[in-house]
């Protein structure tokens, strides 16, 4: 029994027909309770790597992991023998599954992304069958202040069935906004906290006039005493959708997912976010150049997202020379964690998040390291640390099942587990056949076109004169004796001519 792309979480969900790489998904009955997979290589991220490992699931969670775990007598066992499992991968931030990556509203928290999500994208479908099991939904870096986002799963039809966590963070760019200087930028930050306060002191006010009018009491203070003692009585049901999630951001409750594309600036984000007391839940996205107040970064101690491009490349301008720097390689040694995200605007192999993490290993980078840079630390980031990112017992048992060594690109994913479900299987993935048969489509016609080419090179080459006597091999020796041919040309060592 192994099911094939199954849906989301269940037989409603099944019966709906779910379709995935344009195969209709039939109805079938809920996977088994308990489900073994054996034989593999296992790459826990948290823990030591372990050869023929056993992991154990049960209604979605990891109850145990090891070499030695006994398969209970009603699990259905999966024999992974030759595959290497590792926790589903983790993509830190991404707009990509949105219908738009920006409001038009610089500053818009009352947005939530979910409003802007559309299940039905490919972007879906490549990041599940990328070994990509859990995205962080959020804005693109086009604003002041977003809306909320959102940790979902790469499979599901609405964007609340997909959703693992909400309400997790917004987005703040202190890098301007296009058209906008860094002047504005910052001033409308200003303005915007500045307003944030004086509606909480208003709110306050009223709160504390309304309390007084129960019991019949007349205000007995001034506007600043009342306003102080009108705070504690404000809950999350008074604020408005404008000033709610700012709020929230300020209390704690939300990270600030704060985009920071240049070294210049690092200073006024870490001022922006000390001032405003949400440091301690600061999440720093760095642009290609950020890496260079690394000083800076290193003293703030937040956890970082890396760009796209993990190379910074500019020209000297004495030399004329182009210098490049490896971004990874200058966060790593100022000992501060970070995550890597996929390029899909690259044609190389930049796209896969596990080349990302093999690239870093290249330049020196510790394995481990990388291996958390793409699955446990985007989860740390987004407050999921305990959910998500490593095989260990009580984990949500997402897991991708590769052909190989995941950091060898020579191996590729072969099948996705999310919440203990196969969500993806290589071997019935229609969408990836078709694409695989019109590659070699493409290389029977170009094999075609080369022998044409020879075959045309051959018939336009000139024919051999009629009559025409082959050219000899090695050059004629005259009988012993015999005086020499006529003009011939005398040889070298025998005495003759100059």
């Amino acid at each position: 029994m192994k099911p094939k792309f199954r849906g989301l979480l269940g037989a409603a969900l099944l019966a709906a027909g779910f379709s995935f790489a344009g195969r209709q998904v039939v109805r079938a009955s809920e996977p088994p309770a308990k489900i073994a997979l054996t034989g593999a290589r296992v790459i826990p991220v948290a823990g030591e790597e372990m050869d023929s490992a056993t992991i154990l699931i049960e209604h979605g969670r990891i109850t145990a992991v090891g070499k030695d775990v006994k398969v209970p007598f009603d699990a259905m066992e999966i024999d992974c023998s030759g595959k290497v499992i590792m926790p589903g991968l983790i993509e830190p931030q991404s707009w990509r599954g949105l219908d738009v990556p920006n409001e038009t509203l610089p500053v818009a928290p009352f947005l939530d992304v979910a409003d802007a999500m559309d299940p039905s994208r490919l972007y879906f479908e490549d990041a599940l069958r990328d070994g990509i099991t859990t995205i962080h939904v959020i804005q693109a870096d086009n604003t002041v202040i977003g809306g909320l986002s959102r940790a979902v799963r790469s499979i599901g039809l609405t964007p609340d069935e997909m959703a693992v966590a909400t309400n997790i963070a917004l987005k703040l760019s202190v890098t301007p906004r296009s058209g906008w200087d860094r002047m504005q930028q910052m001033a409308t930050f200003r303005e915007t906290f500045r307003e944030l306060e004086e509606y909480i002191g208003n709110l306050a006010e009223q709160k504390y006039e309304e309390s007084l009018s129960k019991q019949n009491k007349k205000v007995d203070v001034g506007p600043a005493e009342a306003r102080e003692r009108g705070r504690k009585l404000i809950t999350d049901a008074d604020y408005d959708d404008q000033h709610r999630n700012l709020m929230r951001l300020k209390r704690g409750d939300l990270i600030a997912w704060i985009n920071v594309g240049a070294a210049m600036d690092v200073a006024p984000a870490l001022k922006l976010a000390t001032e405003h007391g949400f440091f301690e839940k600061a999440v720093f996205a760095l642009g290609s150049e950020t890496f260079k107040a690394i000083g800076e970064l290193k003293k703030a101690g937040r956890p970082v997202v890396l760009p796209e491009d993990l190379f910074h490349r500019e020209r000297d301008s004495v030399t004329g020379e182009i210098r490049e720097t490896f971004i990874p390689a200058k966060i790593h040694e100022a000992g501060l964690m970070f995550a890597l995200q996929p390029n899909p605007n690259s044609s190389m192999a930049e796209r896969y998040l596990t080349y990302q993490a093999a690239l870093c290993v290249r330049h020196g980078i510790p394995r481990q390291t990388a291996l958390e840079a793409i699955t446990l630390n985007a989860a740390k980031m987004m407050g999921l640390g305990d959910r998500f990112g490593s095989i260990e017992a009580g984990k949500v048992a997402n897991l991708t099942v590769y052909s190989g060594d995941p950091l060898d690109f020579n191996s590729w994913v072969e099948q996705v587990y999310i919440d203990g479900i196969l969500a993806y299987d290589r071997s019935d993935d229609p969408r990836l056949e078709e694409l695989l048969r019109l590659e070699g489509v493409a290389k029977k016609a170009d094999e075609a076109k080369r022998k044409a080419a020879e075959e045309a090179k051959k018939e336009s080459a000139p024919p051999a004169e009629e009559g025409a006597k082959p050219k000899p091999t090695e050059e004629a020796k005259p009988a012993e004796g015999a005086p020499p041919a006529e003009n011939a040309r005398p040889r070298r060592g025998t005495g003759g001519g100059r």
